[in-house]
């Protein structure tokens, strides 16, 4: 394929032939890309499936992270939601939908990224779809395997204690610095660029009893409020429970910000949030940060938060 040829110059089905020769195929696999439908083999378990959308100029922008780049977020954030359920991933489809004159390398970068973020879950890219769009946008739809009950976000209750794993606010911090023009400091910069979910961590938790779960990727206040609105409790965030990195001061710094704002209402990290019935059930490399009360909403140390508390979609 010429280096310099666009969508247009490859067409779909040429596209698609140089597509499939970047994703292997696990075991779990009968039939992969190719035919109407993929065929999985299912084991014992439960089956749970999600679905998201990635939009140029809403969730990323070229000019700001490679085609690599978002190939591995947009991976991530799928993966991240199987995790959150406590179960592994196995099985993704992507949609994309694309201007004639993307050009090819652009979508080839983007699957390379996509398959080796899946990689890392041992997840196999079984099929998809394309088609011509005035801007890019990429659906993907995930399905996954837990070996026992899954997750879900209703079941925290009074009395439990809720913790974090993994990176909360670097995204965030990443996202500000490059919507005022910078590219430093770079740690937040690749942080936004290339999230790492903690993908070991939403089975080790199910295991441990995790009573509710979910990732955050809209916001840690935010998807605590999911916690709290799904099981019916009130949640308290306690701040003191947070170390904050040296890179968000120095953000916070310059752009004027309260640093704890970029881990409060911070998304795209895919940190997991769970609620567990106390600290002895918490498992090692969490954190506690929070308390589960009778009542309703999310409180920061006790009271309202004003700043802000993640994405609104709308």
């Amino acid at each position: 394929m010429p280096p310099d040829a666009t969508l247009a110059d490859v067409g779909e089905f040429g596209l698609i032939a140089e597509l499939v020769g970047l994703f292997p195929q696990g075991e779990q696999v009968i039939v992969g890309p190719g035919d109407d439908a993929a065929v999985l083999r299912v084991r014992t378990g439960h089956v749970v499936v999600s679905t998201d959308l990635v939009v140029e100029g809403r969730h990323f922008r070229r000019d700001w992270a490679s085609a690599a780049d978002v190939g591995h977020r947009a991976a991530a954030q799928n993966l991240s939601d199987i995790n959150a359920m406590g179960g592994r991933a196995t099985s993704l489809t992507i949609g994309l939908a694309a201007p004639a004159d993307l050009p090819a390398q652009w979508a080839l970068d983007f699957a390379r990224g996509f398959a080796e973020e899946c990689a890392l879950v041992g997840a196999s890219v079984v099929g998809g779809d394309l088609t011509r769009a005035d801007q890019v946008v990429i659906a993907v739809t995930v399905l996954g395997a837990c070996t026992r009950s899954p997750v879900l976000r209703s079941g925290a209750r009074p009395g439990d204690v809720l913790a974090i794993t993994g990176r909360q606010g670097w995204a965030a911090g990443g996202l500000a610095v490059l919507g005022r023009g910078f590219r430093s400091p770079r740690v937040l910069v690749e942080a936004y660029r290339r999230p790492e979910p903690p993908y070991d961590a939403g089975p080790i938790a199910a295991e441990a009893g995790a009573t509710s779960m979910i990732d955050v990727s809209d916001g840690l206040l935010a998807d605590a409020g999911h916690l709290a609105s799904g099981s019916g409790v009130a949640i308290d965030v306690h701040t003191a429970a947070f170390d904050v990195p040296e890179p968000l001061e120095a953000v916070g710094a310059a752009t004027g910000a309260e640093p704890i704002s970029f881990i409060l209402g911070g998304g795209d990290d895919h940190a997991l949030l769970a609620t567990f019935e106390d600290l002895d059930a918490v498992p090692d490399g969490w954190s506690v940060v929070g308390s589960v009360a009778e009542g309703s909403g999310v409180t920061v140390d006790g009271a309202e938060y004003d700043g802000p508390t993640g994405w609104t979609h709308f």
